[in-house]
């Protein structure tokens, strides 16, 4: 069974950086299909960023495009996400998920594992 966990939010600044890390561990973490959601209150969950589980193929919604990163290390079995240019509209909880074999953007309804969440705020 897949276990992930984030780890890297707080609370920052518009303009600021934060780099959010996702562990993963159980199964074979380097066959991963990995991305990034995130959900406001009272929004529903979005797409962020994914990756490959070859890590050949990364994809960023148009509204994080030029600011977020999305990179993994499969030698950590870790996921991560830089963040730069932080503005308000990007707080919310950020979950990191996971599906065999995944190669790009897919519903949220269709990863199979997921983290617990970490919070990121931003100010204004």
């Amino acid at each position: 069974q897949v276990q992930l966990v984030e780890s890297g939010g707080g609370l920052v600044q518009a303009g600021g950086s934060l780099k959010l890390s996702c562990a993963a561990s159980g199964g074979t973490v380097s066959h991963l299909g990995m991305a990034w959601f995130r959900q406001a209150p009272g929004l529903e969950r979005e797409f962020v960023a994914t990756i490959s589980w070859n890590g050949g193929r990364t994809y960023l919604a148009d509204s994080v495009k030029g600011r977020f990163t999305i990179s993994r290390d499969n030698a950590k079995n870790t996921l991560y996400l830089q963040m730069n240019s932080l503005k308000p509209e990007d707080t919310a909880v950020y979950y990191c998920a996971a599906e065999y074999f995944a190669l790009g953007p897919a519903p949220a309804n269709e990863y199979d594992y997921w983290g617990q969440g970490t919070q990121v705020t931003v100010s204004s």
